[in-house]
């Protein structure tokens, strides 16, 4: 396991530059999100010796592949690291295990390493290995551009929007095997998107990028709950709750426990006791002062209100909540506000109207 990585980048263009000092987890995926133009790809690019920065500095833990202060630049095809681009690119005149092998064939001595069948089974392309390219769909050809990228033997895996070219459909079907990549490899992951439900659902680290800038990085749910940046996600403000599954219940319910209480959702068939994750988004959050009783809202948990912030909307308000040490966030209008005397401290009830269940 990488002990950190760290990224120093200055990249100018015309009328854009890209300038981004930044210390990431080597372990789990690091997400850099942000709006088309942000400087996400010039960054991940930067990364890969694509594109090489005048001052720049690029190193996994003790390995160092730029260092411009000593003169020091390690080319692409030197360097152990995997990269899966928004085309999957696979050789069109050879096979699916054709396309693995010739990743093989490229595996670095530095990365750790492993067998064809075992990559093909993780991501679900066993039944694939003889046929061609042009005979699979946008989501399997992905799923081979991924594996031949693993079996590369990379210290690290750098995907530029690998879902941005699928449909809805193909998303969901990919993203299963991303989040396998995710729980079974010990390989960093540097992904970048401009979608929040990705981020959310596969992120443990999240990097925001604004005008080549990086205006905020650190855990997953410490920079989704920060109300200073409200306008970032706009109305997908909210954050990611780890829970567990607690049981299934009679009316086709699943409860979910976390250290804040318990919430609902549509059943699911994830075993008792196993780890989900869930999204929860600020518009679907209202605040009460008196416990509701006689309300359908069912999910309901104790908060304190740590802090507020306007939107970009006029009238409505960014609320950060601590539910029992998880943070929470509340879009609510300015009226309600003043008239239930919200600040600092208040103790009172969230209402959860919807609760996205992640996977």
């Amino acid at each position: 396991m990488t002990s950190e990585i760290r990224a120093r980048f200055r990249v100018d263009r015309n009328d854009f530059t890209v300038d981004v000092d930044l210390t990431l987890p080597g372990s789990g995926v690091t997400a850099l999100f942000g709006p088309s133009g942000s400087g996400k790809t010039t960054c991940l690019r930067a990364m890969a010796g694509l594109e090489r920065a005048p001052e720049g500095l690029f190193a996994l833990g003790d390995t160092v592949w730029q260092d411009e202060a000593r003169g020091h630049f390690v080319p692409t095809h030197k360097r152990a690291l995997g990269m899966v681009f928004q085309e999957a690119s696979l050789f069109p005149h050879l096979s699916v295990r054709g396309n693995m092998e010739f990743g093989q064939k490229r595996a670095s001595t530095a990365g750790k390493h492993f067998a064809l069948p075992a990559v093909a089974e993780l991501l679900g392309i066993g039944h694939l290995l003889e046929r061609m390219p042009t005979l699979l769909s946008g989501g399997e050809r992905q799923r081979v551009a991924i594996a031949r990228a693993l079996l590369a033997a990379p210290r690290i895996l750098l995907m530029d929007e690998p879902l941005a070219g699928l449909d809805h459909k193909r998303k969901l079907e990919i993203l299963p095997y991303l989040e396998r990549l995710h729980r079974e490899l010990a390989i960093p992951v540097i992904y970048v998107s401009h979608a929040p439900d990705e981020v959310a659902r596969l992120a443990d680290h999240l990097v925001l990028l604004d005008r080549g800038n990086a205006i905020a990085s650190g855990p997953l749910n410490t920079v989704l709950s920060r109300i200073d940046l409200p306008a970032t996600f706009a109305d997908d403000a909210g954050v990611v709750i780890e829970a567990a599954v607690a049981e299934h219940e009679a009316d086709d319910l699943t409860r979910l426990v976390f250290p804040g209480g318990h919430i609902y959702v549509s059943r699911r068939d994830a075993a008792i006791g196993s780890s989900v994750r869930c999204r929860i988004l600020a518009r679907d959050v209202s605040l009460a002062l008196i416990r509701q009783t006689q309300a359908s809202i069912l999910n309901c948990v104790n908060a304190i209100v740590v802090d507020l912030a306007a939107t970009e909307t006029p009238g409505q308000v960014l609320v950060r909540l601590d539910v029992a040490g998880s943070p929470l966030l509340a879009r609510i209008t300015r009226r309600s506000v003043n008239r239930l005397a919200i600040c600092p401290g208040l103790a009172l009830h969230a209402q959860i109207k919807s609760v996205a269940l992640l996977g």
